[in-house]
């Protein structure tokens, strides 16, 4: 596969680019930061997100979506790493579309057509601890009448302080560290026994530690088949972590091209501190460090839509290197900008919280560099 956008792709950049750019700059994310949104995200702007589409792009053509692949979401979520758009796309459009593309026509029914229109936004309750370990669920949904009851704790559950509903994985059987005897849920955020503590990450992002103390939900509420929720969480699992690769481009290059054009604009010892060479090594290294992941995630997101099954190791390599690049561009942009790098008055600091936020979504480097050595067997 040629490792560039076809026609509709480039058309559909054409037109994400401009708007996140001219909608959500990075003053957008300093509005929502300052008045301490309890949401963290505007939701006219989640109305406009409708209204291009983008919040209906992966799901089917038939449950009124766009029925795109996941090149085109790294496309937006690209746009919204290098604006530093404050949104629920990654957690609701990416995630949550995924899971409910494999549910039942009712719950497709019941969420879709609220995301589609920019009214719903989904949070996903996964993991259980500080970092990322899906195989370690040990929440438990047991059986009760015609349904389940859930107790245990999600912890950092991304967008889940502002979310209509949870997908929540659970275990109906087996136990921690296993794969078999997952099943995934969706519960509604007024559900009795359900109760959270928004927390703000360093990023001014928001998440949720949530709490659920005997919830009660019905057989319609499982998404997938009881006992083989691996088999959805994977393909979850794939869309977010490839997807907060795509973002991760977008900071880094976000990041690389604030600090470009600060480099042609402050003089230090009477030249513009572009012309020291020292300094024109290390952009052009950020710039080939960038080109190469970008071609790590484009490989990864042409995988997943083409062939899931193989995509496993493609995507490792793609989350793994974004995550290490990232950290690199946004490094390299507050050294290069000097002390003023670390206040507020510039906006490179933003793009260092969150990149370190994104880093640690579904897996960090180190994480998905192991993910790859057990795939090639080491």
């Amino acid at each position: 596969m040629p490792l560039y956008f076809n026609e509709d792709q480039a058309m559909l950049q054409d037109s994400v680019r401009p708007f996140m750019a001219e909608q959500a700059p990075v003053a957008h994310l300093r509005k929502y930061r300052d008045m301490d949104c309890k949401d963290g995200f505007s939701h006219d702007l989640w109305k406009q997100f409708a209204e291009m589409g983008f919040t209906g792009i992966l799901a089917s053509e038939a449950d009124g979506g766009l029925g795109m692949g996941h090149v085109e979401t790294g496309i937006v979520l690209e746009e919204i790493g290098r604006n530093l758009t404050p949104s629920p796309f990654l957690a609701t459009s990416v995630a949550g579309v995924t899971a409910l593309n494999e549910a039942s026509t009712d719950l497709r029914g019941k969420y879709l057509p609220g995301i589609i229109a920019g009214d719903t936004v989904l949070g996903i309750a996964i993991d259980e601890g500080a970092k990322h370990r899906p195989e370690r669920i040990a929440m438990q949904a047991e059986r009760s009448g015609n349904g389940f009851k859930l107790s245990g704790k999600k912890q950092f559950v991304l967008q889940g302080a502002s979310a209509d509903a949870l997908i929540v994985a659970a275990r109906t059987g087996g136990s921690s560290g296993e794969t078999k005897g997952l099943t995934l849920f969706a519960v509604d955020k007024d559900t009795a026994g359900l109760s959270m503590e928004a927390v703000r990450l360093v990023d001014s992002a928001m998440a949720a530690h949530v709490d659920f103390d005997g919830v009660e939900v019905t057989a319609d509420a499982v998404v997938g088949e009881v006992d083989e929720g691996w088999s959805v969480l994977r393909k979850v699992l794939a869309a977010t972590r490839i997807g907060s690769a795509a973002e991760l481009i977008g900071v880094g290059s976000g990041a690389m091209g604030m600090t470009v054009d600060y480099l042609k604009q402050r003089k230090q010892f009477g030249r513009l501190i572009g012309e020291f060479q020292a300094l024109q090594y290390r952009a052009a290294h950020l710039y080939t460090e960038i080109e190469i992941t970008k071609a790590a995630v484009m490989k990864a997101l042409q995988t997943l839509d083409a062939d899931f099954d193989s995509a496993g190791a493609a995507v490792a390599v793609a989350k793994a290197k974004a995550g290490s690049t990232a950290t690199l561009a946004v490094q390299e942009a507050v050294q290069m900008h000097g002390g003023v790098g670390m206040t507020d008055a510039f906006d490179i600091g933003f793009f260092m919280k969150r990149a370190r936020v994104c880093q640690e979504l579904f897996g960090d480097a180190a994480f998905h560099a192991e993910q790859l050595a057990r795939l090639k067997g080491y």
